[in-house]
């Protein structure tokens, strides 16, 4: 018998957009596939089998219809991406039979076509792929290595990266992450990987950034197993999770061990048992004991080791945050504990949903009494004395005059705010828009927006509640200016009502605390603040406006 190496299928495929090195960069449909056995024992080769694959979207760009000769006529009566794989299959399966052969070997001259268009393509389409395409020869890859030592196979499979939490004193290739921006906030380590699917994600590779609240922000860094799949993944730029597009940039390992780095023994002790699926509890009422939390999940999810399995978040003074996490020895239990989501314990429903280990050490380091160091290198800009009452923000208030708008694009200006609000503007206080930013200096998404009476605020709350900007659709909920400053200080807003900033532990210095001070900026349409960490005077009107960031209370000690 041959051995599989004496087999090769090789494979190529052509997607409606671009092909060649950018294939599956621009998120087109693959429309055509070609496959052709070579024995390499008899020196032989097998019939030349070439099929049209019928896209969802039937459009093809100039450039594929000038490098493949195809047109929408070829693709329009073809068979979908499932069948055709089926006929693939089947195909292939019958000539390596035919050879008195069972095992063989995937080959193509690029991985494109396998990590960057099938993968990511199946998995949009729920496809289960057939084996044959987790594993194969990059002939040009191979080639160019000039090595006659060298093994021509080269594995493709993907890497678990389950319980795992990374050491702060391991290395961490900075050529080898990625920060992916604006992640829906439910969004898992598991919806990260199905959304880079067909590259390899090093085991704990994956680190959900979260909030001074420990709520996730929409960020996450991800670790490849080398650079190659990196710049991969950067090509994914703009590709959608849903109906949000996903922002992908550079990021070093010294960012992602920050966030992800261990430090934490109660952590490790608790994470010390493997392949453990890992449920966040949040919500918990304060008096909530283990043996409420069992009670509460039930005997169709149980806890691995019971209350071993379990690990409350507290403030360092001892006190309870209402967080806690879950070990389940198997998906089946923690689909059943996911089940339990917004049940009511005590008097409190319970939020619940899939964690990872980096977050469980992130949350943890949130309480902790010295706070996780930031991912990004420190404000510049010099602090100045902690003003008691921020001069620019208007007077706390039970009026619910107000409205907040979550799931911005990160890249809204005044002006798409102004335009998604509509004929709604003209209803708008002066200096009326608060544009929120989250303590890297970004856009967090947020913002805040004074009309000129509730009843104003109501109408835009229901007329514009989950209409769309920039491709996302943008949450829109009436508040008053009293919570508003609540949240801008920290605290927590949505439907079910508000929740404070958690209590800090006071400075030990005495040292008065500080803030950092923003310029203010006026729109022709509207009169706005924008709040910065930059300091400077506004050019129109000179006021100075008082920094609120998203996640934090605005208040940095000396």
């Amino acid at each position: 018998m041959a051995s599989h190496s004496d087999t090769l299928v090789v494979f190529f495929g052509a997607t409606a957009g671009e092909n060649g090195g950018k294939l599956g960069s621009d998120e087109r449909e693959i429309i055509l596939l070609v496959w052709q056995i070579v024995d390499l024992h008899e020196k032989k080769v097998g019939k030349l089998h070439k099929c049209f694959v019928k896209p969802d979207t039937l459009e093809l760009t100039d450039q594929c219809k000038e490098e493949t000769g195809l047109t929408v006529d070829d693709i329009v009566k073809a068979e979908p991406l499932d069948k055709v794989l089926q006929q693939f299959q089947q195909s292939v399966s019958s000539e390596v039979k035919c050879l008195g052969r069972t095992t063989y070997t995937l080959c193509v001259d690029s991985p494109l076509v396998i990590r960057q268009a099938l993968h990511p393509e199946a998995s949009k389409k729920n496809l289960v792929l057939p084996e044959i395409f987790f594993s194969f020869v990059d002939v040009r890859k191979e080639f160019h290595k000039c090595c006659p030592n060298a093994g021509l196979f080269y594995l493709f499979k993907f890497s678990p990266h389950g319980v795992w939490c990374s050491s702060k004193t391991e290395p961490v290739d900075s050529e080898a992450v990625i920060r992916a921006r604006g992640l829906p906030w439910q969004s898992s380590d598991q919806d990260i990987a199905r959304f880079f699917k067909g590259l390899n994600i090093a085991k704990g590779g994956v680190a959900l950034c979260l909030n001074a609240q420990g709520r996730r922000n929409g960020e996450a860094l991800v670790r490849f197993i080398n650079s190659e799949h990196r710049d991969l993944a950067l090509e994914r730029h703009k590709h959608h999770m849903g109906s949000r597009y996903i922002e992908v940039y550079k990021a070093t390992g010294e960012e992602f061990l920050k966030i992800a780095g261990g430090t934490s023994n109660e952590v490790a002790q608790f994470l010390s048992k493997e392949n453990q699926v890992i449920i966040r509890m949040r919500g918990l009422p304060f008096t909530a004991t283990p043996q409420d939390v069992l009670a509460f999940l039930g005997p169709e999810s149980p806890v691995t080791d019971g209350t071993e399995g379990l690990l409350f978040v507290k403030y360092p003074d001892g006190r309870p945050t209402g967080d806690a996490f879950v070990l389940f020895s198997c998906e089946e239990y923690a689909q059943n504990a996911l089940k339990k989501h917004k049940q009511i314990l005590g008097k409190r429903y319970i939020e619940l949903f899939r964690s990872t280990a980096a977050e469980v050490q992130q949350v943890l380091n949130r309480y902790m009494s010295t706070p996780l160091i930031s991912t990004l290198p420190p404000s510049p800009i010099m602090p100045v004395p902690v003003l008691t009452t921020p001069p620019f923000l208007p007077a706390a208030s039970s009026t619910r005059d107000c409205v907040r708008l979550r799931g911005l694009p990160y890249t809204a200006g005044i002006e798409d705010i102004l335009e998604f609000m509509g004929e709604h503007t003209v209803d708008i206080k002066p200096h009326g828009v608060h544009m929120v930013l989250n303590q890297q200096g970004r856009p967090s998404g947020d913002a805040f927006i004074q009309m000129k009476s509730p009843d104003k605020a109501f109408m835009v709350a229901q007329k514009c509640h989950k209409k769309t900007m920039k491709d996302r659709y943008v949450e829109v909920f009436q508040c008053s200016t009293e919570e508003m400053s609540i949240v801008l200080m920290g605290g927590t807003l949505n439907r079910s009502g508000l929740s404070p900033p958690p209590c800090k532990l006071p400075c030990k210095s005495e040292t008065p605390n500080k803030v950092h001070i923003s310029k203010s900026l006026v729109s022709e349409k509207v009169p706005v603040f924008v709040f910065n960490q930059t300091l400077d005077l506004c050019k129109q009107n000179k006021a100075i406006g008082h920094i609120q960031m998203k996640g934090e209370a605005s208040v940095q000690a000396p």
